[in-house]
């Protein structure tokens, strides 16, 4: 995926200007900065939430730049926001099975893969999703969107409100899931964590790229650890 010099906002304000964020098959590409650098905007822009004034955003080398969101998920993007971002009512099970509602194909072999990923979630698989900590909750909502079969998965801050040790398990699983060919796009507040397992980072601030480069570079960049990671 590329989203190529993002010019866009809500309303009058543009809050992207010339942003540009890419996502190669089956690396992991971490967008971080201060609150409010338009880290989620750039997000929702390249999943057509967002109308830009100018750029480009092209999946496998087709231009998707008019598509609807959900035009986009059935050409393989798959988006798991920040919040509201599972069936509170419905168990574990039915959550994954309403991630598979475009498809016509047999679902059960991605769910045995989401199964084998998060264990836990096999055997609460008949639990409310509701009744699951906040860290299971995440791996139901990360789940769902595995069951669309997704090219790009975006991840929006797939880490707030769990604790640290849980936050280590989940980006394990994120690595996992990118070594099976599927690029990851995540937004992430703990941004030196998130950098660490970044194949791409990007430092966004008031809507424009900062800095770009692989995640262990932008760690060791002394200018990037004094002004974003605290020292």
């Amino acid at each position: 995926m590329t989203a190529k010099a993002m010019t866009g906002g809500y309303g009058a304000a543009d809050i992207l200007h010339d942003c540009t964020i890419t996502a190669a098959q089956g690396e992991i590409s971490v967008i971080v900065g201060p609150n409010g650098a338009g880290k989620s905007t750039a997000m929702k822009a390249v999943f057509g939430m967002l109308k830009l004034r100018a750029g480009a955003v092209r999946l496998d080398g087709e231009d998707i730049t008019s598509l609807s969101p959900q035009d986009r998920v059935a050409r393989g993007m798959a988006l798991v926001p920040q919040t509201s971002n599972i069936f509170p009512s419905m168990s574990v099970e039915e959550n994954l099975e309403m991630g598979a509602f475009l498809r016509r194909d047999n679902i059960r072999g991605t769910m045995k893969q989401v199964y084998d990923l998060f264990p836990t979630l096999r055997e609460k698989c008949h639990q409310n999703a509701g009744e699951l900590s906040g860290g299971q909750r995440q791996q139901v909502a990360v789940g769902r969107a595995l069951m669309t079969q997704p090219r790009l998965l975006m991840l929006d801050e797939p880490t707030a409100g769990i604790s640290p040790i849980v936050m280590d398990e989940l980006f394990d699983r994120i690595i996992e899931v990118a070594r099976t060919g599927i690029s990851i796009l995540m937004v992430e507040q703990n941004a030196r964590q998130a950098l660490n397992i970044a194949d791409k980072g990007y430092v966004l601030v008031q809507g424009r790229n900062r800095y770009t480069d692989t995640g262990h570079a932008l760690l060791n960049n002394p200018e990037v650890r004094k002004s974003f990671l605290g020292g």
